[in-house]
Formats: C-alpha cells, structure tokens, sequence
C-alpha cells in the first residue's frame, strides 16, 4: 500500500541499511571480472535484469494498483531509469571492464558520489554545505590511499583508456539514476515494485542488444563458474544492493546516500583480510581512517535547528521522503 506522506526522520537504521549497500555493491566487480571473458556483456546485463524483474514480480503485482498509477504517470521516466541504471550501468560497465584494470574502475567509479552532489545542485537547487564537501573529498582520498597502495604519486601517471571512459559513463549515469529515483511521482510506489519495473524497463532494452550477441556467436554461459558468478550478481550485486542503496536514497536523498558508497573499497579490504587471509597493510589502515572520517563528517545530521519556514534541502540526511 503506498505510504503516508509523513513520516519520521530517518533514523540509526536508515544509515545502517544504506552503509551495507556499498558492501554488496563490491561484489559486483568481483563477479563481474569472474563471468565477463565466458559471457558477452549486453547477455550478462539483460540475464541479470531479467532475473531480479522475475524475482521481484510478485511484489509489482501485489501493487499493482499503484504500479499502473505510476506507469500512467512515469512510463518514460522508468524507461529512462532502466537505460541509465541497467543499459549504462550494466552492459556498457561490463564492456569497460574488458580494457580497463580493476584498480581504475574503483577509482573512477567511486566518483559518482561527487557527481550527485552536482547535479541535485543543478537540477534540484539542493544547497551544497561545506561539510559535505569536506566529507567528500576526505573520503575520496581515503579510497586512493587503499586502491593506490598509498603510492598517490601513481595519480600523475593515470591516463584513460576507452575501459576507463565506459566506467566514467556509467558513474555519470548512476549519479543521474539515484536522483531520478527520487521522482515525486514514484514516490507513491513501494521500493520493491518501483524496482521491479525498473529493471525490467533495463531488460527490455537490453534484449535486442543480447539477441544480436547470440546470433553472432559471442560467448554465452555455459560453465558452472559462469551460472556461479551470475547468481552472485543477481542476488547480492542486484537485489541486495538495489534494494538497500534505493531505500537510502528516498529516506536521506541521493547525495548523502551517495557517500557511502565510498566504503566499497573499505569493504574490499577487510573481505580480503578476514575472508582471504590477505595483510592489513598501513595504507589500508590510513586509507580507512580517512573514508571512515570523511562519510561521518558528510552526513552526520547538524545540531543546529532550521530556520523558521525553512524547508529541508533533498540532500539533508534529516529530510522527510514520502515513501520507502
């Protein structure tokens, strides 16, 4: 049933649901680098959206009241959610990845929170604070120090390969997605469903591309290790993922949402350390310390109270969204 349009400031467990978002985020470069030289992109992506669709069709149609509501309104706003969240962010990502090393694309990827920032500023007159800023470009460089080794002297040598230019498309893109998320006339539908036709807007656009794939012979799942990667995809890199960053992003906005995802190299680190055995290097610790500081720093709620009359900006971690 949609939401009522009150209700109380998000709280503690608001930002401990969107802080494992980045963790199941992480995965996705893992299992995407496993499956991408067994399966072409543009099949990977339409495989993966079609599956979380099918997963989540039973929560649209329990709402599908609301869902045809929200299509009557927003059919070419879902449409353009799938190409920019799923057609970009999937299989042009997935094609990046074959010319472009894992440590650029965590690096590039991880600017996508910068990007939100800008453009809620342009689009949706949302206020930039200071601390945010501050945040922001402490917990970028804490994400440098990791992916870097501590080596930022590397930085001066960092050049673009089309891999890198693909990823920085689908960061630009991603940023555009979670501010679209939010769209007023969406916000009636529950996440699950919104989701739901979300993706399979993505699928849609995707088939044509994944056909051309299968008819020209490019490589199709076929192994265990393949169907293995895609299922991690799919329920952790997806509908884990999706579900707790989207929920983030209607209860505190999509720049402090945003700032979180600075934490998947955070992740990474202690994945590998307590899953892998890996050392826990002085970088690593430095580079945490700065992330950890920096995601505080950007959206700790402020103390001081608002201005009579004042209403909250769309990025205020204490603003009310209107549904979940």
């Amino acid at each position: 049933m949609p939401q009522s349009p009150q209700q109380a400031a998000p709280g503690a467990a608001t930002y401990l649901v969107t802080a494992l978002a980045p963790l199941f985020f992480s995965t996705n470069l893992i299992f995407g680098r496993m499956v991408v030289p067994d399966v072409a992109p543009f099949t990977l992506a339409f495989i993966r959206w079609f599956s979380v669709a099918l997963a989540l069709a039973p929560f649209a149609l329990r709402e599908r009241t609301a869902v045809r509501e929200a299509l009557s309104r927003r059919a070419l706003l879902v449409v353009l959610l799938g190409f920019l969240g799923m057609w970009i962010c999937g299989a042009m990502v997935y094609l990046g990845l074959r010319w472009t090393t894992a440590t650029n694309a965590v690096l590039i990827t991880t600017t996508s929170p910068m990007f939100m920032v800008v453009l809620e500023a342009i689009f949706l007159g949302a206020a930039i604070g200071l601390r945010q800023v501050a945040g922001s470009a402490l917990a970028l460089a804490g994400v440098a120090v990791i992916v870097l080794r501590g080596q930022l002297s590397d930085l001066i040598g960092f050049s673009f390969s089309p891999g890198d230019l693909l990823v920085l498309l689908g960061a630009v893109s991603w940023a555009g997605y979670s501010i679209l998320y939010r769209d007023e006339g969406l916000r009636r539908l529950p996440n699950l469903s919104l989701f739901c036709l979300v993706a399979a807007a993505g699928a849609l656009l995707l088939a044509p591309f994944s056909i051309a794939e299968m008819l020209s012979g490019a490589p199709m799942p076929v192994t265990r290790q393949a169907w293995t990667g895609i299922a991690g995809i799919v329920l952790i890199s997806s509908l884990l993922a999706f579900s707790t960053f989207q929920y983030g992003i209607r209860r505190i906005g999509a720049s402090t949402a945003g700032v979180f995802m600075y934490l998947m190299p955070v992740y990474g680190v202690l994945l590998a350390v307590f899953a892998l055995g890996e050392v826990l290097h002085a970088y690593h610790a430095v580079g945490i310390g700065l992330v950890m500081a920096g995601v505080v720093m950007a959206t700790l709620p402020s103390r001081r109270p608002p201005a009579t009359g004042a209403q909250p900006s769309v990025a205020s971690p204490g603003n009310v969204s209107s549904s979940q």
